[in-house]
């Protein structure tokens, strides 16, 4: 008999949090693309202004571990969630408003955009973790894949909407226009998203309750705690698999459209339509693995999720090698094929990557999920934040030392094929240390069904 069934979420609460996560996207979007554009078009700044103001964000997202700490500490993730929620909109209200002053003072404006984006890494940080954190504590196992899928996609799914609602009302363009839009579907956003997590833990909880009364171990401290999971190896491996392949896999976002324009003289369309292709090949990388990793596949060795994470990898390397030969003019493939399939491949190792984040955070030990899974945020937000602005200094410093766009490009691609290289490596040997990890666990928990409710509970 499974005493914890009772506890776990059902697909409608997971789509539940899967809107909460396409809030948390749109809200995002609108800061980190459309203004993009608006700074960099309309106001004539150097792309470097908002690129900075974007890797701010990533790096404020270094408090993660401490919002997980939180979230383990207080025992309950809605108010964090929530709370998260609110200073992201409050951020991109601000960040929007910062537009207006900008057209007749740019450091005021600036300097009130930099305020805005700080609050946006804050509650990123806040409602990010503590949604991923109570996702692990409370998803059945034959359902992590699936419903990391479910929260993944519809964060994309929050990307495109809003990118599109917010395209088609900014003409015809003026800063007041563009603050007003940006406000409403901000909070159109933030009230979909409050609605959608509102209720939910309360009756996990209370179900959890009816099957067990548990008693929670005292707290150690955020800095103990957190250095005592850093002496952990599988927990060291699994933060520097995170930053090695999400660095490798960010280092492309800013430098494929510009490629595909030097290299092949594609049009502002054209690349547009290329980066696309990628996108969609992602959308069915995740909904690949979401399937196989799932339901009946779980239990079978081709669910695994360590299989799937080292073969994206691998995949996600070979394809950035054939980019490297088609920048060197040595290979007749389609260039929108390798593109289509690198998306799949990063889909494919994304989207296992989470669900096993997800399985280590609940096997590592009871109060410990927000701070496991803040620390591995913490790792990917850096990961996206260096790999994007190194993607574009490894691109420039190579096309100058080579004296050759193709050459540059190139180069970049080879680099990044290597560290997902590095990454299958580090893959592999988690892959051992998890199987340790499960040998001990057995060991520890006995045959008999009276001592399996014992495990099952400690974990």
């Amino acid at each position: 008999m499974n005493f914890t069934q009772n506890q776990q979420l059902s697909w409608t609460q997971i789509f539940r949090l899967g809107m909460v996560q396409l809030g948390i996207g749109g809200m995002v979007v609108i800061t980190t693309s459309t203004l993009n554009r608006v700074m960099v078009v309309e106001l004539l700044l150097p792309a470097a202004v908002p690129g900075l103001l974007v890797t701010l964000h990533y790096f404020v997202q270094m408090l993660r571990p401490r919002m997980g700490y939180g979230v383990d500490k207080g025992g309950k993730a809605t108010s964090w969630i929530c709370g998260g929620l609110i200073v992201l909109a409050l951020g991109s209200i601000i960040s929007c408003f910062a537009i207006v002053p900008m057209y007749e003072d740019k450091l005021t404006g600036l300097l009130i955009a930099t305020f805005g984006f700080l609050l946006i890494g804050i509650g990123v940080s806040a409602a990010g973790t503590s949604l991923l954190t109570f996702l692990a504590k409370n998803v059945s196992e034959e359902k992590r894949a699936a419903s990391a899928g479910v929260l993944w996609l519809m964060m994309i799914a929050g990307f495109a909407i809003t990118a599109m609602i917010t395209g088609s009302l900014l003409d015809p363009f003026t800063p007041t226009r563009l603050f007003i839009v940006c406000c409403s579907i901000t909070l159109i956003l933030l009230c979909v998203a409050l609605i959608a997590i509102w209720g939910i833990e309360t009756k996990i909880i209370q179900e959890r309750q009816n099957i067990v009364h548990q008693k929670e171990s005292p707290s150690k401290g955020f800095f103990n705690t957190i250095s005592a999971i850093w002496e952990e190896r599988e927990t060291r491996m699994f933060t520097i698999f995170v930053f090695a392949s999400m660095f490798a896999f960010s280092m492309q976002d800013l430098i494929l459209e510009p490629f595909a324009g030097s290299v092949f003289y594609l049009t502002p369309g054209e690349t547009t339509k290329l980066s696309g292709m990628q996108h969609a090949g992602v959308f069915l990388g995740m909904i690949f693995v979401s399937i196989i990793c799932s339901g009946r596949f779980s239990a079978r060795k081709i669910g695994s999720l360590n299989l799937w994470i080292t073969s994206g990898c691998a995949l996600s390397c070979l394809a950035l090698v054939t980019l490297y030969f088609l920048a060197s003019g040595n290979t007749a493939i389609s260039l929108q094929k390798t593109v289509i399939f690198l998306g799949v491949s990063n889909g494919i190792f994304s989207i296992a990557a989470i669900g096993l984040m997800m399985q280590l955070a609940k096997e590592g030990g009871k109060r410990k999920e927000g701070i496991r899974m803040g620390l591995w945020g913490a790792s990917q937000a850096i990961a996206f934040a260096l790999g994007a602005l190194m993607g574009t200094v490894f691109s420039d410093l190579f096309s100058y030392l080579f004296q050759s766009a193709r050459e540059g490009y190139g180069t970049v691609f080879l680099l990044e094929a290597a560290i997902f290289g590095l990454a299958v490596i580090i893959s592999l040997k988690l892959k051992s240390a998890n199987h340790k990890g499960e040998d001990e666990k057995k060991e520890n928990c006995p045959k008999l069904s009276r001592d399996n409710f014992v495990c099952e509970i400690r974990s």
